[in-house]
């Protein structure tokens, strides 16, 4: 996956039994292989946080941020102070102590937030989320949206629909990147939102590639 041509690559540790031992070794393969390693976390955790971006992890994509301060939050675990929070560690990151300097001044320019909005409470105050400092980009959460709305995946409903509506409006009015996760592995939908203006998409997981892939394969035998 990380030499077919994607942009950058999530390790999920929100949804999935992923470790920080085997984060930290998809993170590495991710880099080695000249993709961007992105870790989605489990929660807006600055411990979380900390120990992903000391795994070497080039940025982080944060669950349920549903207001500013949520924002503020996962930006100053990011970095180091006066700027953030963050606690200075030396692993893999800083090369293991031999390259702290270097990494500071990267992390500062280089680190990427990105803020998932997935709650209807995300939608009503997304103007102050995107307007933190240090907030790169948004993405939204399809199905955790619709939850909060009581209609977990029926996104045909009109009150699903409106919310979508919205966050592009806003996105649009403010010239911030839209990004959107296309969960099932279909070109033609993932070229849809591309047309819609979402510069920062998300396409497939790795189960359902190799499941359909595998389908396709037996489909073609049977």
């Amino acid at each position: 996956m990380a030499k077919a041509g994607f942009d950058w690559l999530v390790v999920d540790m929100e949804h999935s039994a992923i470790g920080l031992p085997q984060a930290q070794q998809l993170i590495r393969i991710i880099e080695l292989a000249g993709c961007v390693p992105l870790v989605r976390l489990s929660e807006n955790n600055p411990c979380y946080i900390k120990r992903v971006m000391d795994a070497g992890a080039h940025g982080v994509i944060v669950p349920m941020v549903n207001g500013r301060q949520d924002a503020v939050n996962a930006v100053k675990a990011v970095r180091y102070p006066p700027l953030g929070t963050r606690g200075v560690g030396l692993a893999r990151a800083q090369d293991y102590g031999f390259d702290f300097d270097n990494y500071k001044k990267w992390v500062e320019k280089e680190s990427i937030v990105i803020v998932q909005i997935e709650h209807i409470n995300a939608i009503e105050n997304l103007e102050n989320i995107l307007n933190t400092p240090g907030v790169d980009g948004s993405i939204i959460g399809p199905y955790d949206l619709s939850g909060s709305l009581g209609c977990p995946g029926q996104f045909e409903k009109p009150e699903v629909k409106a919310a979508l509506r919205e966050y592009e409006d806003i996105c649009r009015k403010m010239k911030k990147p839209m990004g959107f996760h296309v969960v099932q592995p279909e070109p033609k939908l993932a070229t849809f939102y591309k047309k819609k203006g979402y510069s920062f998409l998300a396409i497939g997981l790795d189960t359902l590639y190799l499941g359909t892939k595998c389908k396709e394969i037996i489909g073609t035998l049977s």
